[in-house]
């Protein structure tokens, strides 16, 4: 199976695993800045019971966890 390409400017192309790789070196929401899946599950868990447990909401819930996690482990204050 051949790679597609994407052009650059003038003739240059990359291939797309390297453009890939360079999107995901710019990003600011690494891996490395992503709390564990465990710990977001749990805190949206707790956002779910919070609203009444109504369904429909899972992604917003995850959401709002993933956000407020990263947002105490940049500030350094780990709840664990």
């Amino acid at each position: 199976m051949a790679k597609s390409r994407k052009r650059l400017d003038g003739d240059r192309f990359a291939s797309d695993s390297t453009s890939a790789t360079a999107a995901s070196d710019e990003r600011p929401d690494s891996d490395e800045l992503r709390p564990e899946p465990d710990r977001i599950s749990q805190r949206a868990y707790e956002l779910y019971l919070a609203r009444g447990g109504s369904d429909g909401r899972d992604w917003d819930d995850w959401l709002e966890a993933e956000r407020e996690l990263r947002g105490s482990e940049q500030q350094g204050g780990g709840d664990e």
